[in-house]
């Protein structure tokens, strides 16, 4: 693909209707140890991976202070403060950390404002410009959680707020609160279990940023996959990348690395263009591979 990369290439949207952003963002889980957990195995490699996503045109940067916990943000800090004013830099906060791959959803009050707080702190910022509640949790009415979320916003410590992994009766319901202006659930080329959630966000001008954006390596099999990697030389996850930027103006995938060489692989797929009977097949064959395997993998999200 060469290396005249820069992530504009794959346009624009504007979070909130203001906040321009181009297409292909960086998400800052996998700059820390393993399991989510800990520090980076090399973090002069974290942090050249952070000021390289900037030079390759990336200023939409996902993070959270459930990362290390805390060590995506203060890996981001300090490579990146201070902060080019196009780059946008999300957190979200709800979620605790016991050890590794352990994720508990705390919806407290007091808790998710020392979420924002602490965010703040590490950040070096005096508004987090776009906030995410991590997850909706589970021991505190879902009201509960909106109200303060939009208490904050009120008093100007978030700018605008989005929501991660909620089906769309939740997404109504926080939006009698304040306005989402992002939906971030786990999608792919093949997991369509969201379908109807970006369908929603499309059709309300929502950003939907896909999680876990190359999460299967079964898609890899695919037999029309293969073909339009040989045709495109490309990688599999450039081709899967390129599908999700064609599939919705609305998607900005944020796909993860703590590595140089697999951040460039990944944003090198802005430059590929997919026909319209390529995105076609491609769209089906991944669309029938998650018939196949939907029923074998956890479901997340509630019927809506």
């Amino acid at each position: 693909m060469g290396l005249n990369i820069n992530a504009a290439n794959a346009g624009t949207f504007k979070i909130g209707g203001e906040i321009p952003v181009n297409r292909m963002g960086f998400g800052a889980m996998r700059i820390v140890g393993q399991g989510v957990w800990g520090e980076p195995e090399d973090r002069n490699q974290a942090i050249a991976t952070l000021k390289r996503a900037v030079e390759l045109g990336i200023n939409f940067i996902d993070t959270a202070d459930s990362y290390g916990p805390y060590i995506s943000e203060d890996l981001i800090r300090e490579a990146l403060y201070p902060y080019p004013p196009e780059l946008l830099i999300g957190t979200k906060g709800g979620h605790t950390r016991h050890g590794p791959d352990i994720w508990r959803p705390i919806g407290n009050p007091d808790y998710l404002r020392q979420c924002v707080l602490m965010s703040l702190r590490r950040l070096k910022l005096d508004q987090i410009r776009f906030w995410q509640l991590h997850r909706v949790a589970e021991d505190t009415p879902a009201e509960v959680q909106f109200e303060v979320i939009a208490k904050m916003q009120q008093e100007g410590l978030i700018g605008h707020v989005g929501l991660s992994a909620v089906n769309i009766s939740m997404i109504k319901k926080a939006q009698e609160f304040f306005e989402v202006v992002s939906v971030q659930n786990k999608y792919n080329l093949i997991n369509r279990e969201s379908e109807k959630v970006l369908q929603y966000c499309e059709a309300h001008n929502i950003a939907f940023i896909p999680y876990a954006p190359l999460d299967q390596k079964e898609f890899e099999e695919g037999i029309v996959l293969k073909e339009i990697m040989m045709h495109k030389q490309a990688t599999a996850r450039q081709i899967a990348l390129a599908w999700l930027l064609r599939r919705a103006e609305q998607i900005i995938p944020i796909p993860g690395t703590g590595k140089v060489s697999h951040l460039e692989e990944n944003t090198a797929a802005v430059n590929i263009e997919l026909s319209d009977v390529e995105f076609a097949r491609l769209d089906q064959e991944g669309a029938e591979m998650w018939e196949k395997r939907k029923n074998s993998v956890k479901l997340y999200l509630a019927e809506d």
